[in-house]
């Protein structure tokens, strides 16, 4: 049985990744992961070509990962394409923020992402794609959305270690790095005005159709639209400490 694996496909990126990837490539069974049954259940409609399987599950929990572990011993899939799109971020000072909530962006955004690729890589053949999806922010310290930044600086380094130890295998692992997103992510994100500039939008169709066509050159880094990639150019370039001051200046800190 042929399958792609895709988490955070309740809603955003990860549900459209569901449904770009069904109309691109032909799988038995699209397996959906989130916490939202019914926002799972309603995907069916969006994809009629493909059976969707809602898998329920709370990622932030490791019996989670044992149980898609299970799934996947019983199941014995081909996994052709994995994606990882979980994951939420919390805007504010880290010293206002709840301990909880901290910890629970770790365990979403970084163990998650560990735990679901080590348990998949047995069920990846040559030729499986692996995509997880990061940020624009992993490239540079963010203040105020600090934790969610270390998160996204650890997705990028680790999805391009493992690309490179994946390649044997002929297994390909890419790093997503979108900007801004409007997505369903910023209802949980913000919750006060700390955050207030926003300096351009970018739709989720736009983020993964991007990130389609990089899968296919073979890239470890997508980054979608011109603005986002000289920004990441120059964050290379310029002292951390100076691109910190820039970005807090835009928020009027």
């Amino acid at each position: 049985m042929k399958i792609a694996v895709i988490t955070g496909a309740s809603s955003g990126m990860g549900r459209e990744f569901v449904i770009q990837l069904s109309e691109q490539k032909q799988f038995d069974e699209i397996w959906v992961i989130a916490r939202r049954t019914d926002r799972l259940e309603s995907l069916q409609k969006d994809v009629p070509n493909t059976r969707i399987r809602p898998v329920s599950l709370d990622l932030t929990r490791e019996e989670s990962i044992e149980e898609y572990r299970a799934l996947l011993e019983q199941e014995k899939p081909e996994v052709d394409v994995l994606v990882n799109a979980s994951g939420f971020g919390r805007f504010g000072t880290f010293s206002d923020m709840e301990p909880d909530v901290l910890y629970r962006m770790i365990d979403l955004n970084c163990k998650a992402y560990v735990g679901m690729t080590y348990a998949t890589l047995p069920y990846l053949h040559k030729g499986s794609e692996v995509y997880q999806l990061d940020s624009l922010s992993s490239f540079q310290p963010v203040p105020y959305i600090c934790v969610y930044g270390a998160t996204k600086a650890f997705v990028l380094s680790f999805s391009r270690a493992l690309n490179v130890e994946l390649k044997s295998r002929g297994i390909h692992m890419m790093a997503v790095c979108p900007g801004w997103v409007k997505t369903e992510f910023f209802d949980h994100a913000v919750t006060d005005n700390t955050i207030t500039y926003y300096n351009k939008f970018f739709t989720p169709e736009q983020v993964i159709t991007r990130a389609l066509r990089d899968m296919k050159k073979r890239k470890d880094v997508s980054i979608c639209g011109f603005s986002v990639r000289a920004q990441v150019f120059f964050t290379k370039l310029l002292p951390h400490k100076l691109v910190m001051k820039i970005w807090c200046k835009q928020q009027k800190k």
